[in-house]
């Protein structure tokens, strides 16, 4: 039973990707390819690296992820990476995409073309620290003649990048609630984790313009997934119920992992679906006219 899966973009909401690897390598199927952007890549790359849930999840819960907020910018940001990079250096080290275990696919938007790039060689740090830097809260990464921001800006949810890298089923992990969903399931704003006393400025005027706007961006950027997993269809869809979560909340990492493997129990039928004989015989017969 091998699939590719695509891990989305979220914060501190993407540890419940962790949840949903274990349960898929738990009931037996085998990831062979994954692809993610944002704090999906981060847990990409560990998991790409060869840590399973149980090691990645040991990893994340010994860091202080508050503390990785408060480097002092280095950039045109309002907050810097180098806390963030001193841990991604810890715990990938020195790997390049080559070193890994299985293909793994980064992606990220250059400011200078105004395109997506997708991240597939190179030193794996470079490429997380391109896919998590939010415009404006992290600053812009170099790479080559590139300027690298968060990826999720133009593919919140990697699918076609995981595509690329394996020809069978995609598992999407989407971290935003279907459109239904969207008028009672409200994230909170990131910036109550990053600016003093904004309760304070939320009633002043402009405090109150500036959540108008976080409110409008925050349906911009789900209207972007759905749009994304309209064109991209991957074959199966799984929500961990995530959302009342910022992306910068210390939240319990155990409890979000739950929330990540609750959502993952409850899509495991639609998994096994993919896996019948008429299924397998069907993706065989499109493979052999492709080739």
């Amino acid at each position: 039973m091998d699939l590719g899966v695509a891990l989305g973009g979220g914060g501190a909401r993407g540890l419940s990707h962790i949840g949903v690897l274990r349960v898929l390598d738990r009931e037996g199927f085998r990831i062979r390819a994954i692809a993610g952007t944002s704090m999906g890549g981060v847990i990409a790359a560990m998991y790409a690296a060869g840590f399973d849930a149980d090691e990645i999840e040991g990893r994340v819960s010994h860091t202080a992820f508050n503390n990785l907020l408060r480097a002092r910018p280095d950039g045109p940001s309002l907050i810097g990476l180098s806390r963030v990079a001193e841990s991604l250096r810890e715990n990938l080290g020195a790997r390049t995409f080559d070193d890994l275990r299985i293909p793994l696919a980064l992606t990220a938007v250059d400011l200078t073309s105004g395109k997506e790039i997708v991240l597939t060689k190179g030193k794996v740090v470079e490429a997380v620290m391109a896919t998590i830097a939010i415009p404006g809260i992290f600053p812009p990464q170099l790479l080559g003649e590139h300027r690298l921001v968060d990826g999720g800006m133009m593919d919140p949810v990697p699918v076609r990048a995981a595509r690329e890298l394996f020809p069978g089923p995609i598992v999407a992990v989407v971290l935003s609630p279907p459109p239904e969903l969207w008028g009672e399931k409200r994230s909170p704003s990131p910036l109550r984790r990053m600016i003093p006393l904004m309760g304070m400025v939320n009633r002043l005027r402009p405090g109150q313009a500036l959540a108008v706007f976080m409110e409008a961006l925050e349906l911009s950027a789900r209207s972007m997934t759905e749009l994304r997993l309209e064109i991209d269809r991957p074959e199966v869809i799984i929500r961990p119920a995530v959302s009342h979560v910022g992306l910068f909340e210390s939240e319990s990492a155990t409890e979000l992992i739950r929330l990540g493997e609750a959502a993952a129990e409850a899509a495991l039928p639609e998994v096994r679906a993919h896996f019948t004989p008429s299924r397998r015989l069907t993706r065989r017969v499109r493979s052999w006219l492709r080739s």
